[in-house]
């Protein structure tokens, strides 16, 4: 059985990276985003002048320590960034490494959040909303087809490449968390965000590219109601919900959605891996790519709840700045008490990145089987 962090058959990223100081390559502009991984920085490469997002991650010094990441996990996204090249997918454009930093030169993108996008509009109808859906069906069925898992799809995970344009790009990000799965060996985690993860993460069973579709259907049951179908007052009673398996449309909710919708969601949401939809066969359901004229109808007269659907996005975004801030407090009392030297103190804040300022720690199953059992 895998566990998250072996990664045997990487090569190391010396050997990857390109040899040189980032800065001899790329002008280094204004700070994006800073974490206690590290930060990320607006940069020009020099000999183009393209602008593009420049990562830099904290290696950790030693084993134990909480500050930086494990090599490993480093050298396995970027092994995983390294074979994607897809319209719909965040790209790694360079890599600089050395052993106490690693600097990813990633796509630059500007737009924002999906979810932050759409709550600013008036009113979307079923048929807009589904070409953001077809989009991120697309970039998912071409991590399947590698036998890449991402484990980690969510709003905040979900973005735009620019949004003042008629018709948006949608970029996957954050491989933080993604695998590349071998036939014939069983991969096991429990990392995660407690309301999109599916079943058999929080049972500690095998996953699959199943249990990223699990999340599309959280993704898309959101979208369309502004509820969060498994959404607990704790995470302890969302992982609760979630086992059950048990979720409903509420009318209240979901009177503008069309049954075919509906459809889509049932058969996402499936308790058993195997009997859920893949990618390729979302696809090709009714409702994304309609058989007939009164299909096509059907999507137009329906719209998402709009209402509850920014209410939801508030307390989203609350809930995420809530965690920020008690996070960076958690990270200065140990630095208090562990007397960290001083130039660690830029670590202080607790995202590591552009991506990681929408993923909190504390948001994130990366704990022991017995918490979540």
């Amino acid at each position: 059985v895998a566990e998250p962090g072996e990664d045997a058959g990487s090569e190391g990223l010396a050997a990857t990276a390109r040899p040189g100081n980032v800065e001899d390559l790329y002008e280094l502009l204004e700070k994006l985003g800073s974490g206690h991984f590290g930060m990320v920085r607006l940069c020009r490469e020099r000999s183009t002048g393209t602008l593009y997002a420049a990562k830099f991650v904290k290696m950790r010094r030693c084993w134990g320590s909480r500050l930086g990441l494990e090599r490993a996990q480093v050298e396995r996204e970027v092994a995983i960034l390294r074979q994607l090249n897809h319209p719909n997918i965040m790209r790694l454009h360079d890599l600089f490494a050395s052993r106490a930093e690693v600097v990813l030169v990633l796509e630059l993108i500007s737009g924002g959040e999906l979810f932050d996008f759409i709550a600013e509009k008036e009113m979307l109808s079923e048929e807009e909303a589904i070409e953001f859906l077809r989009q991120i069906l697309c970039g998912v069925e071409y991590l399947h087809a590698r036998l890449i898992a991402h484990f980690d799809l969510k709003p905040e995970n979900i973005m735009l490449q620019e949004k003042d344009i008629p018709k948006p790009r949608i970029k996957i990000i954050d491989f933080g968390l993604a695998q590349q799965l071998e036939d014939g060996i069983a991969f096991k985690s429990l990392c995660g965000t407690p309301q999109y993860i599916a079943p058999e993460v929080i049972n500690y069973e095998p996953l699959s590219p199943a249990s990223d579709m699990w999340s599309i259907g959280v993704i898309t049951y959101i979208l369309l109601s502004g509820l969060s179908p498994f959404q607990g007052e704790t995470d302890a009673e969302t992982l609760s919900n979630v086992v059950a398996g048990a979720y409903e449309f509420e009318e209240c909710c979901f009177s503008q959605t069309s049954e075919m919708a509906k459809d889509f969601i049932r058969q996402l949401l499936v308790k058993e891996p195997e009997h859920r939809m893949t990618a390729a066969e979302c696809l090709l359901h009714p409702w994304i790519k309609p058989l007939s004229r009164k299909q096509v109808l059907s999507r137009s007269r329906s719209s998402i709840n709009m209402r509850n659907f920014r209410k939801f996005n508030a307390r989203r975004k609350w809930k995420l700045s809530y965690n920020t801030v008690s996070a960076c407090n958690r990270l200065c009392r140990t630095q208090l008490l562990c007397g960290l030297r001083k130039e660690d103190e830029e670590l202080r804040c607790c995202e590591s990145d552009q991506e990681e300022e929408r993923s909190p720690p504390i948001a994130l199953l990366r704990r022991r089987r017995s918490s979540c059992s």
